[in-house]
């Protein structure tokens, strides 16, 4: 399905007086754990009351950020039956799901569809417009497409002159090809409007990458000074901070028991990731490898991921897998984040210069599917 363009006289259309997002479709999350379980017992109570069909992608939504998918599969088939299969709602949902199930081409076909779908009315939401085109771009973006997403992020911006997310977006693919000028203007344009901790880990590592570690200590330091506002103001970034603490190796057992208390209430794909990769820097590496199994339960296709995924077997002493896995992240986006990617090279660099030996050299089942195996344990 070719990808509707965003055309130029949508920038005179007013800004909608009450601007309504669409549902999430990639992490992190922005819902609170605290929120999904009273908020599945309040849409259930809503069923009953509303024909439009909203109540059943809310409780969908509900499911999915808990990790309970073939409940939230079950609300978006009714959600289907009530709105029809051309639906914007049923279009983002269908996005999400595919997303985790490693369909990213269903996926693009299904945000182009809803993209397509707001722009047949007769006034399009600029900030719907935006989410849909960011959405298609950062889709594309971690399946390698660097050309696609930036015209795509383009398109958001130009809908939404300012879009944060498109913002912070644009200033990743800036670092990916080199450019770190543009990529910290990009960032600060985006934190100027919402200092999220990811968006301000992420312009540290520009920082750092491009040979200014004090500017880089000092965004680290922010991330920090939000992650205390955010406890004191009741604003939850519990899984953003511990991806940073984990990804810069600090304060890992800390990092490790709070993915930890998140993953008891929200038992989704992207809260075991955060979870073992946690679990991984803090040095319980067979801890790091059962809830990695859980985050790939799905086949999630994510490069980061397949990245942890492999840093994990390779620190479980499973060079094989390691490479499939750290192989299969390079392959989609050799530049899938401005420093773990180094990260990523380094490591499969280092296992080519040393191979493994032939007790890792069986990890691939016959049918082709990765194993994980250890020399002392089964398969999972």
């Amino acid at each position: 399905m070719p990808w509707p363009r965003t055309p130029p006289q949508l920038r005179f259309i007013p800004f909608p007086p009450f601007a309504t997002r669409p549902g999430f479709c990639r992490g992190p999350w922005p819902n609170s754990p605290h929120t999904s379980s009273p908020r599945r017992e309040t849409t259930r109570r809503l069923l009953g009351l509303d024909g439009t069909g909203t109540a059943y992608a809310l409780l969908g939504d509900a499911y999915s950020e808990l990790g309970e998918y073939s409940a939230a599969d079950d609300a978006y088939d009714h959600l289907r039956r009530a709105v029809g299969e051309s639906d914007e709602n049923v279009a983002t949902r269908r996005a999400r799901m595919a997303l985790l199930r490693g369909q990213n081409r269903v996926a693009l076909d299904a945000f182009s569809q809803a993209l397509a779908s707001e722009l047949r009315r007769l006034a399009p939401s600029r900030e719907r417009v935006a989410w849909y085109s960011w959405q298609l771009g950062d889709t594309v973006f971690f399946m390698g497409d660097l050309r696609t997403a930036s015209a795509r992020y383009d398109d958001a911006l130009m809908a939404y002159p300012g879009y944060f997310r498109a913002l912070a977006s644009r200033g990743r693919l800036d670092a990916a090809v080199g450019n770190y000028q543009q990529s910290i203007a990009d960032y600060r344009a985006a934190i100027d409007q919402l200092p999220d901790p990811t968006f301000v880990a992420e312009l540290g590592d520009v920082y750092r990458i491009s040979g200014d570690s004090g500017a880089a200590r000092r965004e680290y330091d922010l991330v920090d000074f939000i992650g205390h506002l955010s406890k004191i103001n009741g604003v939850m970034y519990n899984r953003q901070l511990v991806m940073f603490e984990a990804d810069h190796d600090r304060n890992s057992q800390k990092a490790y028991l709070a993915a930890e208390r998140e993953y008891r209430n929200r038992s989704d794909i992207l809260g075991a990731d955060a979870l073992a990769w946690a679990a991984l820097k803090a040095g319980k590496p067979t801890v790091a490898r059962a809830a990695m199994e859980s985050a790939l339960r799905l086949g999630t296709q994510d490069p980061r991921l397949l990245f942890h995924a492999g840093m994990i077997a390779k620190a479980n002493g499973e060079f094989a897998a390691s490479r499939h896995y750290l192989e299969s992240a390079l392959n989609m986006n050799a530049h899938f984040d401005p420093l773990q990617a180094i990260v990523a090279q380094e490591a499969l660099a280092q296992l080519t210069r040393n191979p493994d030996d032939e007790r890792y050299a069986n990890t691939l089942s016959p049918n082709g599917e990765l194993r994980l195996v250890t020399p002392s344990g089964p398969s999972l």
